[in-house]
């Protein structure tokens, strides 16, 4: 008996490990960070929180905003030259899902000068840790959450997003 349990322990700890492992899930934030500076917004939508691309009436049509929008900007003089991932944050049950906050920080160049954002993901896995998806935590997301994720545990608290800084 006490053999079999080690076992169970040898097979089920790895597993229970890699379920909130921050280096996995910060490897698939700078997949979509890197996309988004790349202008492969493909890749950002197919990492996107999947009820976030419902919502956005689904990844044709999330896709096609994403690109005009950013062909809109980039025409006024936006661009992005770097973004950063920190290191993810605490790790929440919620529902079926794992849940927690990647820090982001978003170097942006405007007509106006250069500026720094520093803001949130949520990082969401429905399959144990094994890929992750992510939302964008801006005013409006943080504000739908609730209704984006029935089940989330709102020990997991969300910073307020912070206005840019000029650099």
């Amino acid at each position: 008996m006490k053999l079999s349990l080690k076992l169970l322990i040898l097979i089920i700890v790895p597993f229970a490990a890699s379920a909130q492992n921050p280096d996995v899930v910060k490897k698939h934030a700078e997949i979509v960070a890197n996309a988004l500076v790349k202008g492969d917004y493909q890749t950002v939508v197919a990492h996107t929180y999947p009820k976030a691309v419902d919502i956005a009436g689904g990844k044709t049509k999330m896709l096609q905003m994403l690109s005009t929008g950013m062909s809109q900007m980039k025409q006024q003089g936006f661009a992005f030259e770097k973004v950063s991932i920190g290191t993810p944050g605490k790790f929440y049950k919620a529902g079926s899902e794992i849940h927690c906050l990647v820090p982001e920080t978003i170097i942006m160049k405007m007509k106006e000068g250069r500026f720094q954002g520093n803001s949130n993901l949520l990082a969401v896995s429905a399959d144990q840790g094994k890929s992750w998806t992510f939302l964008d935590l801006n005013n409006g997301s943080i504000k739908a959450v609730d209704q984006i994720f029935p089940h989330f545990n709102h020990s997991l608290v969300i910073p307020q997003p912070q206005k840019p800084i000029k650099l």
